[in-house]
């Protein structure tokens, strides 16, 4: 029996779904700007429909992408940046590698010792590795979380060492900025996560799109995934 594909009921094609999704996760667009798009190209579909296709197949296509990431670094630089969600704000654990890989993020109510621990544990259950080393700021819940959860790594706490993840918060807030706000916490960890998959498939972090020419890449990889899903 044939494997039901994950764009069975749509109305649209898959490659139609796939563009729609590649074009919000690359591009500073609106779901609005991504209709208008489509439209162009003689599909016509409307902004709710767009929204719908990238809560659904981010997800599937940053999943069906694992088995191709390369392993992170063993240096992770964690820090907590903030979004506003349905008007209130929250906290984002983000964590990036000495090479520039998004490790994980996590939407988070409160900034505590629970939400670290979870976003900690949660990075390295799904990447089956450990840091040796962890950099943060000084925030005090960091030290009891870390001897519990990774007590072989080193913990390094000091004045701009961890300029590498704020940095890299800045082009997460330039993403954002035209979404005119995220609704709930689960689309926003659905966009977040998936700004941080395009983040490693444009920075080299997956064995994907490797045939094609530097430009195409990134649409070549969602090719690729579109096949598995």
């Amino acid at each position: 029996m044939p494997t039901r594909s994950a764009f069975s009921g749509f109305r649209f094609p898959p490659d139609v779904i796939v563009v729609a999704v590649r074009l919000y996760l690359r591009y500073n667009l609106s779901y609005r700007d991504v209709e208008e798009l489509l439209i162009e190209r003689g599909v016509e579909v409307d902004h709710v429909s767009v929204f719908r296709w990238v809560q659904r197949f981010t997800p599937l296509l940053a999943d069906a992408a694992r088995w191709c990431r390369h392993a992170p670094g063993d240096r992770w630089f964690v820090d907590e940046t903030y979004v506003k969600v349905g008007g209130v704000w929250r906290y984002v654990y983000r964590a990036v590698d000495q090479h520039g890989q998004v490790i994980d993020v996590l939407v988070s109510a409160r900034r505590d010792a629970a939400a670290a621990r979870r976003f900690l544990s949660r990075a390295m259950t799904v990447l089956k590795v450990r840091p040796t080393e962890v950099i943060t700021d000084a925030a005090p819940v960091y030290p009891a979380v870390l001897d519990e959860v990774v007590p072989s790594a080193r913990h390094h706490v000091e004045r701009h060492a961890n300029n590498r993840v704020e940095a890299d918060h800045s082009q997460l807030k330039q993403r954002l900025r035209p979404m005119r706000g995220l609704r709930t916490e689960r689309t926003a960890q659905t966009i977040i996560g998936g700004h941080a998959f395009m983040q490693n498939l444009r920075r080299g972090h997956y064995e994907l799109g490797l045939d094609a020419p530097r430009g195409l890449r990134v649409a070549a990889a969602f090719t690729e995934l579109a096949t598995v899903i």
